[in-house]
């Protein structure tokens, strides 16, 4: 009897963080087909098919640029687990990158990969929990958390979270920097139509630009 070949953690990773992306998207496409079944309420396809033209285009080349960006930074067991969840770069990404940071390991590494699968999962769970206390106590809590005193302390959550990982990593290699950062000034603050809805889209824009002034830095030998 021909022994089974065992699994090395990658080849388990990859394997499974396909099973599990094909059920998902098997799960997403499931619900509003049966809604539409349900209800007996099919979308008007002219009308369907005229918005996917216009808005599905930018989506596919953000998640191709997406899984260029990530994979190097999460690892694969982190990507596939952050793709699945979602909310990368507003949550994931900082959870992953500062737990690897604390224990000085790299995405690339078999150490990295379990870290960031790790903190992405606690993440996950996490996140859920407090979206179900949430729920609990949306009503009673809504006059609290709309309160004028703590409204400025909600809008900088995210800025104050990337504010302190940023720092770390302008501190590792301030040369390299300097040129995204001008970069994302600039557009924010002369493109009116860039808020915090389209940060999805800027952080692959960053980090390709990144990576093409490491490149020409690299070569001029200034890096």
């Amino acid at each position: 009897m021909k022994e089974k070949k065992q699994l090395s953690y990658l080849e388990s990773v990859h394997r499974d963080g396909r099973v599990w992306g094909i059920i998902i998207t098997i799960l997403l496409f499931s619900f509003p087909v049966l809604v539409s079944l349900i209800f007996d309420a099919s979308p008007n396809m002219p009308v369907l098919l005229k918005g996917l033209l216009a808005t599905a285009p930018m989506y596919w080349a953000v998640g191709l640029v997406e899984i260029f960006t990530y994979v190097p930074m999460l690892g694969a067991g982190g990507t596939y687990l952050s793709f699945v969840t979602g909310n990368i770069s507003n949550l994931k990404l900082p959870c992953a990158i500062d737990a690897m940071n604390r224990a000085e390991v790299s995405a690339q590494s078999e150490e990295g990969e379990v870290i960031s699968t790790i903190a992405i999962s606690v993440s996950s769970i996490v996140t859920t929990l407090i979206i179900i206390l949430g729920v609990i106590g949306i009503v009673p809590l809504t006059p609290v958390l709309e309160s004028p005193v703590l409204k400025p302390a909600f809008d900088m959550i995210l800025p104050a979270l990337f504010g302190g990982l940023a720092v770390v990593f302008i501190s590792k290699n301030l040369k390299l920097s300097i040129a995204p950062i001008i970069l994302m000034l600039v557009l924010f603050i002369f493109v009116p139509a860039l808020n915090a809805g389209t940060v999805g889209i800027m952080v692959p824009v960053g980090v390709v630009f990144t990576v093409l002034v490491a490149r020409i830095l690299y070569k001029k030998g200034v890096l």
